[in-house]
């Protein structure tokens, strides 16, 4: 069982639905997001998505691809993203950790220390969106041996013939992408995404969040009345990528997660 199992486990005890939020690391720099990921549990975030810097974010739109640009001109690299991992374990041991981001800056790293170094500082599951089933032997299997999840993306594309290979070797959590395209495009709709859901959960047991196109606290509430919660992370990179303070951006993602935790 890792961090992410124990909180889905008690999340469902509770009748309640999941809130994950995400944000870049290093973006605008290494203290605002330090301090916006430190104050996230607080806010009500149940999971945090770490975005690892990279230079060719080919599934992102361009509030995150701009977020990651400033996080890489202010000097942002994998190690001083564990590092972050690190000073927020100092203070906060429970709250699941998701570093998510794209294969190559692990490949350069060498499998073998990226995730001893990566358990090492705390983080619990991996989202690497350019990595598909069929390289599992690559980082997926060697990951769930660290006892780190690997969490797989799945889409309005993925049909019932692929759904089952994507959940194979899938662990933690779903995660459903609601709309397709890039980040920060369009807006979910329930109505579309509870009958994706429900086919997810024919085919495995873990728990289906869904993200893309969650913007407002009522979103929040409508795709967690019909999943097992949701991502928000594009309305929160913009608001950090507009100036505002961390303690404004927090404030922000409390509504959000309130919003969630209502469904």
């Amino acid at each position: 069982m890792t961090r992410i199992d124990d909180t889905f486990a008690a999340l469902k005890d509770e009748g309640k639905k999941a809130f994950v939020a995400y944000i870049m690391a290093g973006d605008p720099d290494i203290a605002t997001s330090l301090a916006v990921m430190k104050g996230m549990p607080a806010a009500g975030v149940d999971v945090i998505e770490l975005g690892l810097p990279f230079t060719d974010p080919m599934a992102d739109g361009p509030t995150i691809q701009l977020a990651g640009q400033r996080a890489l001109e202010g000097g942002m690299t994998l190690q001083k993203t564990l590092d972050m991992v690190s000073e927020f374990r100092r203070g906060d041991t429970a709250t699941p950790i998701v570093l998510m981001g794209y294969y190559n800056p692990i490949y350069s790293r060498g499998v073998e220390r990226f995730l001893a170094d990566a358990q090492a500082a705390g983080v619990d599951g991996l989202i690497v969106v350019d990595l598909p089933p069929e390289e599992d032997d690559e980082l997926c299997i060697p990951a769930q041996a660290a006892g780190m999840n690997f969490i797989r993306l799945a889409t309005p594309t993925t049909d019932d013939r692929r759904l089952p290979k994507v959940m194979t070797n899938t662990s933690g959590f779903v995660y459903y992408v609601s709309i397709t395209g890039i980040t920060g495009a369009g807006e979910a709709q329930a109505a579309d995404v509870a009958p994706e859901v429900a086919r997810i959960k024919a085919v495995s047991d873990l728990p289906v969040v869904v993200g893309f196109g969650v913007k407002t606290p009522e979103a929040a509430e409508a795709i967690a009345g019909v999943a097992d919660g949701t991502v928000v992370g594009s309305a929160i990179v913009e608001r950090i990528g507009n100036g505002q303070s961390p303690d404004e951006v927090l404030s922000f993602i409390k509504t959000l997660s309130d919003g969630a935790h209502r469904a």
